[in-house]
């Protein structure tokens, strides 16, 4: 049975708080940390697995995925859900330490913006007023909505917005702002989706972003605003079909687990992985994510056998790459 997010991460957090005490030192353990966009799909491929093979254990937390690249590149866990790809300052603290990974894209999220359904007044926003909301120049200056647009209210805006652990937070900035961590820092901040999803729900003035999993989950309370990427283009939503079309932009983006290349020699790690690839289409789309093609989870398996190491991104976060685009370049890796 499909359980919602809200008690997939109360699975977790109680899965987490007994690991250290009813499980032994020899039990077998996939340890798993970082994103919170990419834990829905994670956490539902890991109740299967669990399911499926009785004595394994699979542990997920949700530190962000900067948190968990911190873990990650310490050796602290196996695998390391993120919702961007690996920075260059990560890739240097995996390669100080020894740590060597695999990046295996799992889904495509349409990060999604999202206002209190009562708001009658904001039909879709322009990439420019979002930019003029989160900017740094913002703080303490841009505090009302008719200072965004003249023609919306004389109202206090309410923001809610990723953490800056999180990989959300690192995309929206680049693809809003210009440039990554660029934010204005005076908004209700958390790497736990479901502490923005409850502040924009309970607010009329309220704006926020998060990943279109958590706005699936909450069409009732939330309403996703439609985003003009540029002067003349049409204003499009976040949907599955909007992304598979790559009309979605900028906020299309793919999402990854990374599996350090050593916990592939624990059985149970390779058969998660294993398991992984060949469940994870469908929990994506459970959940409301995106699925890939089955080429690129093929794809995923292959380049682990030939040993294709690292990353296709070169460190950078890459603004408005298409699914198809990732395909190709997964197809030459």
């Amino acid at each position: 049975m499909k359980k919602t997010l809200v008690q997939l991460l109360a699975v977790s957090a109680y899965s987490l708080l007994i690991a250290g005490t009813s499980v032994s030192a020899q039990a077998q353990v996939v340890k798993i940390d970082g994103s919170s966009t990419v834990y829905p799909v994670t956490e539902g491929v890991a109740e299967e697995f669990q399911i499926a093979n009785k004595g394994l254990k699979v542990t997920v937390g949700v530190s962000g995925t900067g948190g968990g690249f911190k873990k990650f590149c310490r050796n602290e866990i196996d695998i390391a859900n993120a919702s961007r790809p690996i920075t260059t300052s990560e890739i240097e603290a995996c390669r100080k330490i020894g740590v060597e990974y695999y990046e295996l894209p799992v889904a495509f999220d349409a990060l999604t913006v999202v206002i209190n359904p009562k708001n009658a007044w904001l039909k879709q926003a322009t990439v420019a007023e979002l930019k003029k909301m989160w900017e740094p120049a913002a703080q303490g200056k841009i505090t009302k909505w008719n200072q965004v647009n003249p023609a919306w209210p004389d109202q206090t805006i309410k923001l809610f917005g990723a953490g800056s652990d999180s990989g959300t937070f690192d995309y929206f900035t680049e693809a809003i702002v210009g440039k990554s961590k660029s934010s204005r820092g005076d908004f209700t901040a958390s790497e736990d989706d479901n502490v923005l999803v409850q502040g924009v729900a309970g607010d009329i003035n309220a704006i926020g972003y998060f990943g279109y999993a958590y706005y699936a989950e909450n069409t009732a309370r939330l309403k996703a605003l439609p985003i003009v990427a540029k002067d003349g283009a049409p204003a499009v939503g976040p949907s599955p079909e909007s992304v598979i079309a790559g009309t979605y932009q900028p906020l299309s983006r793919p999402i990854f687990i990374y599996v350090n290349a050593k916990s592939l020699s624990k059985p149970e790690v390779k058969k998660f992985v294993d398991f992984y690839m060949m469940k994870g289409a469908q929990m994506a789309k459970e959940v409301k994510y995106v699925p890939l093609p089955a080429s690129v989870y093929t794809a995923n398996l292959k380049h682990i056998a030939s040993k294709k190491l690292g990353t296709i991104f070169g460190g950078k976060n890459e603004v408005g790459i298409s699914i198809d685009e990732l395909v190709k370049r997964e197809a030459k890796l």
